[in-house]
């Protein structure tokens, strides 16, 4: 394993340290007991030998009790060893489930502190799979490998010197094939390594495919696709078996060859020992204790192939994980951050600049304003103009440079992200609803609200009467990202849900697009009514709803072009607001003449 990937294993369990050294410590009793056991064969033997050959046989029935005492503490010995052993099992495996645990909480907060800009470049899927098969992955290592390893050290360390005290020519016979495997090992370990790799990221395509195909699966349904998918399925499963039959082949080429090896030295040791018993160089305790000696090291050595699989799979594993621990969360309280009180609802643009990453021009280009407390204002301009961008900006989701964004006069990346998004309530332009019901979803942001709230949101909304339609009405399962509910009934629904905070700023980004002219403008009145206190920032592209705002500002290709009420863009007929508008009113009117 690399070193950094030792060094983060050695971070894992740490916090568990004392558990590993006890489980280390009982493996280690384990396998000196181990050792006192073939020796006490051999001395139970060698004694039972020469009573043999002492007595006649009608003095044998007199040793009973002496074979009886032999085969007590052979049996006491063993007891003890299968409940050391048993007890070093739950420890170490006991840490990799800690770690395990913890890694998922580690990642799943991580991921919180993210941008979605992170989403949007990186597969669900994937990241699902991370956060589940490469975690177990990682439980295996610390689990099964470790203590294989920890199993493999004391086998050795402590079976050889008793090997070499009973005879240096035997130990070296039945040890000759051991350098082969060991060379074996060394030789595969990288292939292993590959392998595992393109297994995992095989695993996280067909994650990937999943989750998209279970989302979209409206869609497929509609465009007739679904032997598409399925070819497309089946083309990454083909995929994925491949790479797990080029894994299963090296292993299953690996761990037979291993265990053939380790059973060489064996039948090695059978042939050239038997001989030297006959000669008087050894006796048959010592044969009998040598070959329990050997048979020792047989399974740890066999099982290194096994060890080694566990080993590459939590290498591979923890470079993944640690690829999304590394990622940082460039949105961050800055470290004189500070907590908002009282908030008035004042916002104000200086020379606004913002560019994604691989963008050619500026979203956002040197954009100025100032939104009065209390003021509705909306935001309008074609599509790719910059509007929901800014409306992001508001809410620190895209980094902004300091000093270019304030909210009440005190710039937004110098308030604490909790504190500033607490102080405004957001409806996106994609309304994501939880599986749950919709009582739940409504009152997200306040889980402790009361029902009378709940529905006093969802009547500002208008969505209250059709809720009341629903067989179950609030406690309705609304099922994945509100799948049950039409687009313009999940807009409804989390617009309730920001009514519900009731906060300083409320922000509508394009949120009522799939909502008839008619009732998002009685919405939006409803909204500018109950809310005189509060900013309302409105990102629409209907200019219809966007008239009654007490102030417009139009965006094109990052610029405000034009800033005004209704009234007083109109006054301007080359303007884009004046074009925007007429363009709307002809698209109106043929709607309605067809």
């Amino acid at each position: 394993m690399a070193g950094s990937s030792f060094q983060k294993l050695v971070g894992y369990a740490r916090p568990y340290q004392r558990d590993l050294w006890l489980g280390a410590l009982a493996l280690l009793l384990v396998n000196a007991l181990g050792v006192f056991l073939p020796w006490y064969v051999k001395v139970a033997i060698d004694d039972l030998s020469t009573i043999v050959d002492r007595l006649g046989p009608s003095e044998l029935s007199g040793q009973v009790g002496r074979v009886t005492a032999y085969a007590a503490v052979i049996a006491v010995v063993a007891t003890v060893m299968a409940l050391v052993r048993t007890a070093s099992r739950m420890w170490m495996f006991g840490v990799g489930r800690q770690v395990e645990f913890d890694l998922k909480q580690q990642i799943f907060q991580h991921l919180l502190t993210l941008p979605p800009s992170y989403f949007g470049r990186q597969s669900v899927g994937e990241l699902i799979n991370r956060s589940t098969s490469d975690v177990e992955n990682v439980r295996r290592l610390l689990g099964f490998a470790v203590l294989s390893m920890f199993n493999t050290v004391f086998a050795y360390g402590l079976t050889l010197p008793a090997m070499l005290a009973l005879d240096l020519q035997l130990t070296l016979i039945a040890l000759s094939v051991y350098p082969l495997m060991l060379v074996l090992v060394s030789l595969t370990s990288e292939r292993l390594r590959r392998q595992q790799m393109v297994v995992q990221n095989r695993l996280g395509e067909m994650s990937e495919l999943i989750q998209e195909d279970m989302n979209g699966i409206a869609l497929i349904k509609v465009y007739g696709q679904e032997a598409n998918e399925q070819r497309e399925f089946a083309k990454r499963n083909q995929h994925l078996l491949q790479a797990n039959l080029d894994l299963a082949l090296t292993r299953n080429l690996l761990f037979p060859t291993l265990t053939a090896l380790a059973g060489t030295g064996l039948l090695v040791l059978l042939l050239l020992g038997g001989p030297r018993i006959v000669a008087g160089d050894i006796t048959l305790g010592d044969f009998a204790a040598f070959t329990l000696y050997v048979e020792r090291l047989v399974f740890p050595t066999a099982l290194l192939g096994f060890t080694l699989t566990a080993y590459q799979r939590g290498q591979v594993s923890i470079e993944r994980l640690e690829a999304i621990l590394a990622e940082d969360p460039s949105i961050r309280d800055a470290p004189n951050a500070v907590t908002l009180s009282e908030t008035r609802g004042h916002i104000a643009a200086r020379n606004l600049t913002f560019s994604y990453p691989e963008a050619r021009h500026p979203t956002l280009d040197r954009v100025n304003f100032e939104m009065q407390a209390g003021q509705t204002v909306a935001i309008v301009g074609p599509i790719g103009s910059g509007k929901s961008t800014l409306a992001n900006a508001l809410l620190h989701l895209v980094e902004v440079e300091p000093k270019t964004l304030f909210l009440d006069d005190i710039d937004i990346t110098r308030i604490r992200l909790h504190s500033l998004r607490q102080e405004i309530a957001y409806v996106p332009q994609e309304s994501f609803l939880f599986g749950a019901s919709i009582r739940d979803n409504i009152r997200y942001g306040k889980p402790a609200t009361t029902h009378w709230d709940v529905e006093a949101a969802a009547k500002a909304a208008r969505i209250h009467e059709e809720i009341l339609n629903f067989p179950q009405q609030y406690d309705t399962i609304v099922g994945e990202r509100g799948i049950t509910l039409s687009g313009g009934q999940r807009q409804r629904v989390a617009l309730a849900r920001a009514l519900l905070l009731d906060a300083p700023v409320l922000i509508l980004d394009d949120s009522l697009s799939s909502v008839d002219n008619q009732t998002g403008q009685d919405i939006l009145t409803n909204i500018s009514r109950s809310t005189a206190t509060k900013t309302v920032v409105f990102v629409s592209h209907r200019l219809t709803a966007a008239a009654s705002a007490d102030r417009i500002l139009v965006l094109d290709e990052g610029r405000i072009v034009q800033t005004g009420s209704h009234r007083e863009l109109l006054q301007d007929p080359d303007g884009l607001y004046g074009i925007l508008w007429r363009k709307q009113q002809l698209e109106n009117t043929l709607v309605e003449t067809s």
